[in-house]
């Protein structure tokens, strides 16, 4: 079969023809139609993540989109989204025709929306989806600010924020066009990010675009999330899903204690079969009634390289997709 092979850590993957893979016990086969190519892709095949280094050859591939071919659990032909553990644990990914994963691992989809843009989503969209609703607690009325608004995650919180009854949505990037994309996506307020921003002067310009918040979004961390704990309201929660702005923040110990506000971790990897079965569900409903939607661009297996090349300098807007 065809496949992606990652030889050599912090080099893109190239096609390789290889052995089909063989399901054992509580395996599924699965035909892969579509696979995303994610920062956690891109960090576990670094050999630098947290994970550790990869032993290699792998095919990578942390999630994708296709039909069982074989399961003891799900029909053959039904079309799934599925989550792998490549690059963190031994084993392959999505990144080649057929993938084995574990029945219990697979999502059932209702094919409402095409495998391209529900493999962009996947699980980035359920990241932003239960860091919001399931971590964050995100309530009615709920004031919300989005760190890093112009990625995909925060391209789908922003839309899921106001979905799932956020009173007001405000976002915040470092990217010139990131202001007009949340424009676009209904925020009510838009904060630029600096390379350079303090903390003080961050926090001020903050509070003059979101007052306070409930609920803060945060894919960030570093100089963002210390400005953006500032904000909280009494009983305000900061829900951190990611680092890319700095590894550490800073917090007020009077601050955080006087008003309860709360600091909260995230990762997909803590997720329930049946949690992540529920938000993909919703993000199915959402996309399919085109009320939730990230950009995307489709690429053949044979250019696997250029797409995750593209997607690694941050050329490609929104999700590159390897297609098979």
């Amino acid at each position: 079969m065809r496949a992606a092979h990652l030889h050599t850590c912090g080099q893109p993957p190239a096609p390789v023809e290889v052995d089909g893979p063989v399901p054992g016990d509580g395996q599924a086969l699965v035909a892969v139609s579509a696979a995303p190519i994610t920062p956690l892709d891109l960090l576990c095949a670094s050999g630098t993540s947290y994970f550790g280094e990869p032993a290699t050859p792998y095919v990578p591939g942390v999630q994708g989109v296709g039909t069982v071919v074989s399961s003891a659990k799900h029909a053959t032909g039904t079309r799934v989204w599925f989550p792998t553990t490549a690059g963190m644990a031994p084993g392959d990914g999505a990144m080649a025709e057929r993938a084995v994963v574990a029945d219990a691992d697979l999502v059932p989809l209702t094919g409402a929306i095409d495998d391209v843009h529900l493999a962009a989503l996947g699980l980035s969209a359920i990241a932003a989806w239960t860091a919001l609703t399931l971590t964050g607690g995100l309530s009615s009325g709920d004031r919300v600010l989005v760190l890093g608004s112009s990625g995909v995650v925060g391209t789908v919180a922003l839309q899921a924020a106001r979905l799932c009854g956020a009173g007001a949505v405000y976002g915040a990037a470092v990217e010139p066009t990131a202001a007009q994309a949340a424009a676009d996506l209904g925020a009510d307020g838009f904060v630029p990010l600096h390379r350079d921003d303090d903390v003080a002067g961050l926090a001020a310009r903050m509070r003059d675009v979101v007052g306070e918040v409930d609920l803060v979004l945060d894919p960030l961390c570093g100089v963002p999330a210390s400005a953006a704990l500032l904000c909280l309201a009494p009983h305000g929660r900061l829900v951190n899903l990611g680092g890319s702005a700095g590894d550490t923040a800073t917090f007020s110990s009077a601050h955080l204690r006087s008003g309860a506000r709360r600091v909260l971790g995230y990762t997909n990897n803590d997720l329930t079969a049946a949690e992540r079965r529920g938000a993909m569900a919703a993000i199915e409903e959402h996309a399919a009634a085109g009320r939730l939607a990230v950009p995307h661009e489709a690429f053949p297996l044979e250019r696997a390289a250029e797409a995750w090349t593209r997607q690694q300098r941050g050329e490609v807007q929104g999700r590159a997709v390897v297609t098979l």
